[in-house]
Protein backbone atom coordinates (compact mmCIF):
# COMPACT_ATOMS: atom_id res chain seq x y z
CA UNK A 1 0.00 0.00 0.00
CA UNK A 2 2.92 2.67 0.56
CA UNK A 3 4.30 1.78 -2.72
CA UNK A 4 1.08 3.30 -4.80
CA UNK A 5 0.64 6.19 -2.26
CA UNK A 6 4.24 7.20 -2.71
CA UNK A 7 4.10 6.50 -6.89
CA UNK A 8 1.37 8.22 -6.67
CA UNK A 9 2.56 11.39 -4.96
CA UNK A 10 6.21 11.05 -6.71
CA UNK A 11 4.18 11.48 -9.78
CA UNK A 12 2.75 14.50 -9.20
CA UNK A 13 6.55 16.07 -9.05
CA UNK A 14 8.04 17.01 -12.55
CA UNK A 15 12.15 16.19 -12.44
CA UNK A 16 12.56 19.91 -12.05
CA UNK A 17 11.22 19.32 -8.89
CA UNK A 18 12.56 16.09 -8.25
CA UNK A 19 16.26 17.55 -8.28
CA UNK A 20 14.95 20.30 -5.89
CA UNK A 21 13.62 18.49 -3.88
CA UNK A 22 16.44 15.96 -3.78
CA UNK A 23 19.47 18.51 -2.41
CA UNK A 24 16.89 19.44 0.46
CA UNK A 25 18.63 19.08 4.09
CA UNK A 26 16.47 21.62 5.80
CA UNK A 27 12.63 21.85 6.23
CA UNK A 28 11.65 25.37 7.58
CA UNK A 29 8.23 26.16 8.27
CA UNK A 30 5.48 29.08 9.22
CA UNK A 31 3.76 28.59 12.30
CA UNK A 32 0.52 31.00 11.95
CA UNK A 33 -0.77 30.04 8.27
CA UNK A 34 0.49 26.61 7.82
CA UNK A 35 1.19 24.59 10.99
CA UNK A 36 -1.98 26.27 12.34
CA UNK A 37 -5.32 27.35 10.32
CA UNK A 38 -4.21 31.06 10.56
CA UNK A 39 -7.04 31.97 13.21
CA UNK A 40 -5.71 34.06 16.56
CA UNK A 41 -7.74 32.97 19.38
CA UNK A 42 -7.45 34.70 22.63
CA UNK A 43 -8.78 33.74 26.19
CA UNK A 44 -10.38 36.86 28.42
CA UNK A 45 -6.67 36.68 30.31
CA UNK A 46 -5.20 37.56 27.06
CA UNK A 47 -3.66 34.31 26.55
CA UNK A 48 -3.28 32.82 23.15
CA UNK A 49 -4.57 29.57 22.24
CA UNK A 50 -3.10 27.84 19.00
CA UNK A 51 -4.88 24.16 17.56
CA UNK A 52 -1.93 22.47 15.56
CA UNK A 53 -2.70 18.95 13.63
CA UNK A 54 -1.34 15.73 14.45
CA UNK A 55 -0.88 14.53 11.10
CA UNK A 56 1.62 17.53 10.87
CA UNK A 57 3.82 16.99 13.70
CA UNK A 58 4.04 13.06 12.48
CA UNK A 59 5.31 14.65 8.90
CA UNK A 60 7.98 16.38 10.89
CA UNK A 61 9.00 13.18 12.82
CA UNK A 62 9.39 11.53 9.48
CA UNK A 63 11.70 14.34 8.27
CA UNK A 64 13.89 13.51 10.86
CA UNK A 65 13.09 10.09 10.11
CA UNK A 66 14.87 10.42 7.52
CA UNK A 67 18.11 12.61 8.24
CA UNK A 68 16.23 16.22 7.33
CA UNK A 69 16.89 19.06 9.56
CA UNK A 70 13.44 21.04 11.22
CA UNK A 71 13.30 24.72 11.90
CA UNK A 72 10.41 27.14 12.19
CA UNK A 73 9.84 30.74 11.64
CA UNK A 74 7.65 32.57 12.86
CA UNK A 75 6.86 36.04 13.17
CA UNK A 76 5.14 35.93 16.48
CA UNK A 77 6.62 34.89 19.99
CA UNK A 78 4.16 32.00 22.20
CA UNK A 79 5.50 29.22 24.50
CA UNK A 80 2.66 27.06 22.29
CA UNK A 81 5.11 27.22 19.44
CA UNK A 82 8.33 26.36 21.89
CA UNK A 83 6.42 23.94 23.68
CA UNK A 84 5.22 22.19 20.47
CA UNK A 85 8.66 22.43 18.97
CA UNK A 86 10.09 20.85 21.74
CA UNK A 87 7.82 18.09 21.82
CA UNK A 88 8.55 17.27 17.93
CA UNK A 89 12.04 17.59 17.98
CA UNK A 90 12.59 20.53 15.96
CA UNK A 91 15.85 21.77 15.45
CA UNK A 92 16.08 25.35 15.32
CA UNK A 93 13.42 27.82 16.62
CA UNK A 94 13.32 31.74 15.19
CA UNK A 95 10.42 33.38 17.47
CA UNK A 96 8.99 37.06 16.48
CA UNK A 97 11.21 37.25 13.35
CA UNK A 98 8.69 39.15 11.22
CA UNK A 99 11.58 39.40 8.78
CA UNK A 100 11.32 36.10 7.55
CA UNK A 101 14.17 35.91 5.08
CA UNK A 102 16.73 37.65 7.49
CA UNK A 103 16.00 34.89 9.77
CA UNK A 104 16.43 32.77 7.16
CA UNK A 105 20.00 33.73 6.42
CA UNK A 106 20.91 34.13 10.49
CA UNK A 107 19.74 30.25 10.34
CA UNK A 108 22.05 29.34 7.77
CA UNK A 109 24.80 31.26 8.89
CA UNK A 110 24.40 29.74 12.45
CA UNK A 111 24.28 25.85 10.94
CA UNK A 112 25.93 25.98 7.57
CA UNK A 113 23.32 25.04 5.48
CA UNK A 114 22.23 26.78 2.28
CA UNK A 115 19.45 27.98 0.27
CA UNK A 116 20.13 25.22 -2.37
CA UNK A 117 19.59 22.81 0.41
CA UNK A 118 16.53 24.35 2.19
CA UNK A 119 12.87 23.69 1.54
CA UNK A 120 10.63 26.10 3.25
CA UNK A 121 6.60 26.72 3.64
CA UNK A 122 4.48 29.86 4.07
CA UNK A 123 1.16 31.01 3.16
CA UNK A 124 1.94 35.00 3.57
CA UNK A 125 3.75 37.64 2.18
CA UNK A 126 6.14 38.05 4.80
CA UNK A 127 7.01 34.50 3.84
CA UNK A 128 7.39 35.37 0.23
CA UNK A 129 11.01 36.09 0.54
CA UNK A 130 12.21 33.35 1.84
CA UNK A 131 9.88 31.02 -0.32
CA UNK A 132 11.57 33.11 -3.26
CA UNK A 133 15.38 32.35 -1.43
CA UNK A 134 15.46 28.79 -1.64
CA UNK A 135 15.77 25.52 -3.38
CA UNK A 136 11.94 24.59 -2.66
CA UNK A 137 9.62 27.35 -1.83
CA UNK A 138 5.65 25.91 -1.10
CA UNK A 139 2.76 27.34 0.28
CA UNK A 140 -0.54 26.15 1.28
CA UNK A 141 -3.96 25.94 -0.14
CA UNK A 142 -5.73 28.91 0.33
CA UNK A 143 -2.53 31.07 1.56
CA UNK A 144 -2.36 34.61 -0.54
CA UNK A 145 -2.03 34.57 -4.54
CA UNK A 146 1.09 36.15 -4.67
CA UNK A 147 2.66 34.12 -2.50
CA UNK A 148 1.24 31.08 -4.73
CA UNK A 149 2.03 32.35 -7.70
CA UNK A 150 5.76 32.50 -6.65
CA UNK A 151 5.81 29.39 -5.23
CA UNK A 152 7.23 25.87 -6.69
CA UNK A 153 4.60 23.39 -4.84
CA UNK A 154 0.99 24.32 -3.12
CA UNK A 155 -0.43 22.24 -0.82
CA UNK A 156 -4.06 20.10 -1.30
CA UNK A 157 -4.96 20.60 1.77
CA UNK A 158 -4.98 23.79 4.26
CA UNK A 159 -3.14 24.84 6.63
CA UNK A 160 -3.50 23.40 9.98
CA UNK A 161 -5.14 20.28 8.61
CA UNK A 162 -2.13 18.08 7.26
CA UNK A 163 -0.50 21.11 4.69
CA UNK A 164 2.73 20.54 6.34
CA UNK A 165 2.27 16.78 6.40
CA UNK A 166 1.76 17.17 2.47
CA UNK A 167 4.88 19.41 2.62
CA UNK A 168 6.88 16.55 4.69
CA UNK A 169 5.42 13.51 2.54
CA UNK A 170 6.21 15.64 -0.67
CA UNK A 171 10.21 16.23 0.59
CA UNK A 172 10.84 12.85 1.38
CA UNK A 173 8.76 10.91 -1.58
CA UNK A 174 11.49 13.43 -4.08
CA UNK A 175 14.03 11.93 -2.04
CA UNK A 176 12.70 8.37 -2.76
CA UNK A 177 12.87 7.55 1.35
CA UNK A 178 9.04 7.99 2.49
CA UNK A 179 8.57 4.32 0.99
CA UNK A 180 10.46 2.52 3.57
CA UNK A 181 9.77 5.21 6.20
CA UNK A 182 5.84 4.36 5.50
CA UNK A 183 6.48 1.12 5.41
CA UNK A 184 7.74 1.40 8.97
CA UNK A 185 3.99 1.09 10.16
CA UNK A 186 3.31 -1.70 8.50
Amino acid sequence: MPALFTEKLRNQLNESLIAKLQRVKLAVFDVDGVLTDGKLNFLADGSEIKNFNTLDGLGIKLLAQGGIKTAIITGRSSPQVERRAKALGIDYLYQGREDKLTALEELWQDTGFNAQQTAYIGDDLPDLAAIRAVSFGATVNGGHQLVAAHADWCSQRTAGNGAGREFCETILAGQGSLEALLNEYL
